[in-house]
């Protein structure tokens, strides 16, 4: 009877034993699928933030490097270059936009005229030389073709610095005018701080390094210079203006004085040469109705590098106590 109880008895012990070791087998192959799809994903999020990289280096290149493909044409027509938005680098107006759309309707065997329509209320004086300096080069490789600015809802500032190097200029008898000026704007908080009681430290190399820190009292001595500069580009302007309209611009100081013109009033001035819009332009004096868009445009992701560079960048400029400048 005990033998017969002692086999009975190892028949259970032995399943459980079974049992365990299944057990501990199904977890460790748990754990090394685990381990295997781990790094698995691990793979594809590497290989996914890699290609993310490689894109976004991609666009950014694109974007300050862009290039334009022009429409194919086959007959004569009025090019059209846009330039709608505020002047600037990674701005919605950025000079080398432009001056590719520029080079390619200049470039076209069928292109009768240029029109650079604008709608800008101004920006960076640079980006709006740049432009400047690319119109007067091209019109000089490409004496044959005009070049006529249309001016919409504004042409102000960077917009009319740039629309005065075309051969004339056109608007709309309602259109803003003109703001032949230069402005740098900040704040001032150093009563406020001296009311809640705190400091100001700053340290600097340089004499006039943080003239312009809205938390320090102003130097009459940095800001009589910051002054001149700001007059020195005002000439600037001026000049510009002076040699693009020439003997059509009327004797009167008030032009230079930063206020904006209706059309009807710049066209009083001397500012512009007519009233119309691109197609008046196109149909009434270039004489070819067909017109052909060689506006270059970003794609949204190419829109969202520049932006995300043109962001870094003006914060690294606020972080070290730079004021933006603009023709406005």
């Amino acid at each position: 009877m005990s033998d017969n109880w002692n086999e009975q008895e190892s028949i259970p012990a032995s399943k459980s034993d079974d049992k365990a070791w299944k057990l501990v087998e199904g977890l460790a192959e748990g754990a090394l699928k685990e381990q295997r799809r781990a790094r698995r994903w691990g793979i594809f999020f590497k290989l996914l933030t890699f290609t993310w990289l490689f894109i976004s280096m991609g666009l950014v290149y694109k974007s300050v490097n862009p290039s334009v493909s022009a429409a194919k044409t086959s007959g004569s027509h009025t090019a059209l270059v846009e330039m709608n938005g505020v002047i600037g680098a990674g701005q919605d107006v950025d000079a080398d936009t432009v001056v590719s759309g520029l080079r390619a309707a200049f470039e076209d065997k069928n292109t009768k005229a240029v029109v650079l329509r604008i709608n800008s209320p101004g920006g960076s004086p640079v980006q709006s030389g740049y432009i400047y300096d690319e119109i007067l080069r091209l019109r000089g490789l490409h004496t044959e073709t005009p070049l006529y600015a249309v001016i919409m809802d504004i042409g102000a500032s960077g917009g009319y610095y740039v629309a005065s190097a075309a051969d004339e200029i056109y608007a709309d008898k309602a259109s803003l005018v003109g703001s032949i000026g230069v402005i740098s704007s900040g704040f001032g908080f150093v009563d406020a701080m001296k009311k809640l009681g705190v400091t100001r430290r700053t340290y600097t190399a340089g004499e006039f390094k943080a003239f312009n820190d809205p938390f320090q009292s102003l130097d009459e001595e940095a800001t009589d210079r910051w002054q001149q500069s700001l007059d020195t580009i005002h000439n600037q302007f001026i000049d510009v203006v002076k040699k693009g309209r020439g003997d059509r611009l009327k004797d009167n100081p008030e032009i230079f004085s930063g206020m904006v013109w209706t059309g009807e009033q710049a066209k009083s001035l001397g500012l512009i040469d007519g009233l119309g819009s691109t197609g008046y332009v196109a149909r009434d004096i270039v004489g070819e109705e067909e017109i052909v868009d060689f506006s270059y445009r970003l794609s949204p992701l190419e829109q969202f590098a520049r932006e995300f560079g043109a962001g870094v960048s003006a914060t690294a400029i606020k972080m070290m106590g730079g004021d933006s400048l603009t023709l406005r």
